[in-house]
């Protein structure tokens, strides 16, 4: 199994008035981290190859949460491929602050091709991205 880690400061934007990190933010939590794992084996959302522009829109995503986190805590984010299919890849996240499990959760996003209008036609993920998320795949 490889996991990709990352590490986010939480910011005072991203915290409710009871003083802990809104819900909601997790899911951008898991988009930043999903790009930065992209970067990080060379490719991402939004690229082009020879037949034009391959994009990853969400099909689903959830959290699941165990703790809470606060202002200017230290969160680490664990990602890994948890299934890679012909079209879709699900992303799993493990949130934890020190020693303290924070939450889980997943993204799901289906290769596209984007077309000259914006209309989005899923297709089978090339061979050469699949290649690179298969190594993250436990």
């Amino acid at each position: 199994m490889a996991l990709f880690k990352t590490q986010r400061r939480v910011e005072f934007r991203d915290t409710d008035a009871a003083g802990i990190v809104h819900f909601s933010v997790f899911f951008t939590y898991m988009e930043a981290a999903e790009h930065e794992l992209l970067r990080s084996l060379g490719l991402s959302v939004l690229d082009r190859d020879a037949a034009g522009t391959v994009t990853w829109p969400r099909v689903a995503a959830r959290c699941d949460y165990q703790s809470a986190i606060r202002f200017d805590d230290l969160v680490t984010i664990e990602v890994h491929v948890s299934r890679l299919g012909r079209k879709s890849v699900t992303y799993s996240f493990a949130f934890t602050c020190g020693e303290r499990q924070v939450a889980t959760g997943e993204i799901t996003a289906v290769c596209c091709r984007l077309g000259a209008g914006g209309e989005l036609q899923s297709i089978l993920i090339p061979e050469p991205l699949a290649d690179k998320l298969k190594a993250l795949t436990i």
